[in-house]
């Protein structure tokens, strides 16, 4: 085989040169095309994480505005419960007012004429004596009727009658004294006040509540009254925290009644015990304890949380602790606390500033 001339070799050589500038204008086509590419995934790839980006944010703008619209539901929820509460208590503050001036009339009256007939009726016994003195021998008809009347009886029943009668108006006069010192519950002035008697007026408010029924013993209430000043405080508040925690201490005995027999009913009656006393000459502290059902540890624990109660539906709102507890803490910067075992009972304390 003959070998290439020279002018096919340059020939040769032209042609890969050719071929070679084709192969270089490729590879630059490529290059710029993966170039190219690269540019586009890394530009979508930075689109995709700012959508990824801008869809966590607004979910978790989400995700706070429904927690804050939560909030402020159970806040609205807690302000209406609050309202309803509070709007009981100075209905009940009212009617209470009501009744204690309605009655405070008739038995002024009354008691304040007791006296004056205690005085009529012994004038004219005093002169049915004289009479009987200087005519120690009436007529017959007067013997008769003396003797039909048993008129030394009535003379003798009559004063006991009238006794009574003064005890009875005192008792009521004392009744309408204390649903009065109740009734300061629509007060909203913060001034001196005597926390015995705000807790006594409310014990007189439950008293039906305390006494023995046909299968209800009862419940005794004892009473340990320290030497306790004046209070500054919101005094009809303070009723409504002693009407809640004493309310509560009869629920607690009467669950414990209807769990137990008749016999052993008598024999473990219910019993509430208030004491008070000062602490440090700078805290008034109230203590409330009953010896009912108590209350486990989980339960005592939310005692004073909104809306928690363990009554039936429709017989407790869940928000009578939880006002109580934002009186004594927040309005009076005082402090509250519940103590409670099962089967053996609950106290509540509560502390008071002398001084704010």
């Amino acid at each position: 085989m003959d070998n290439p001339s020279c002018e096919q070799l340059q020939q040769r050589v032209k042609d890969l040169e050719k071929h070679n500038r084709l192969l270089q204008k490729k590879l630059e086509r490529s290059e710029s095309n993966r170039v190219e590419l690269e540019n586009s995934y890394e530009i979508q790839s930075k689109l995709v994480n700012r959508v990824i980006q801008g869809l966590e944010k607004s979910r978790a703008e989400a995700e706070t505005r429904s927690q804050e619209l939560q909030e402020a539901f159970n806040n609205l929820q807690m302000i209406q419960a609050k309202l309803v509460e509070s709007e009981k208590m100075s209905a009940l503050g009212v009617l209470v007012a009501g009744i204690a001036h309605e009655i405070n009339n008739p038995i002024n009256f009354i008691h304040g004429n007791i006296d004056y007939a205690c005085s009529y009726v012994q004038s004219l016994i005093d002169v049915l004596n004289l009479y009987h003195e200087i005519y120690p021998e009436p007529d017959d008809r007067i013997q008769y009727l003396i003797k039909e009347l048993e008129l030394d009886f009535v003379v003798k029943d009559l004063f006991q009658l009238l006794n009574s009668m003064k005890t009875g108006s005192d008792r009521i006069s004392n009744i309408v004294l204390g649903l009065r010192t109740f009734s300061r519950l629509d007060e909203a002035e913060y001034k001196k006040a005597n926390l015995h008697d705000g807790l006594d007026s409310t014990l007189m408010i439950l008293q039906h509540r305390l006494k023995a029924k046909d299968d209800f013993p009862g419940i005794t209430v004892i009473k340990h009254y320290g030497q306790l000043p004046q209070v500054p405080c919101f005094a009809g508040q303070l009723n409504q925290v002693f009407m809640n925690i004493l309310a509560n201490a009869i629920d607690a005995i009467e669950e414990l009644y209807s769990q137990q027999t008749p016999h052993e009913n008598q024999h473990n009656s219910g019993c509430i015990t208030i004491s008070t006393s000062i602490i440090d000459s700078q805290w008034a502290k109230i203590a409330i304890a009953d010896n009912g059902l108590g209350m486990p540890e989980q339960v005592r624990q939310k005692i004073f949380n909104p809306f928690f109660t363990t009554k039936p539906v429709g017989k407790g709102t869940g928000m009578g602790m939880a006002i109580s507890y934002q009186i004594i803490i927040e309005k009076h910067r005082g402090r509250l606390d519940c103590f409670s075992k099962m089967a053996k009972g609950t106290e509540f304390i509560i502390q008071i500033p002398l001084k704010q």
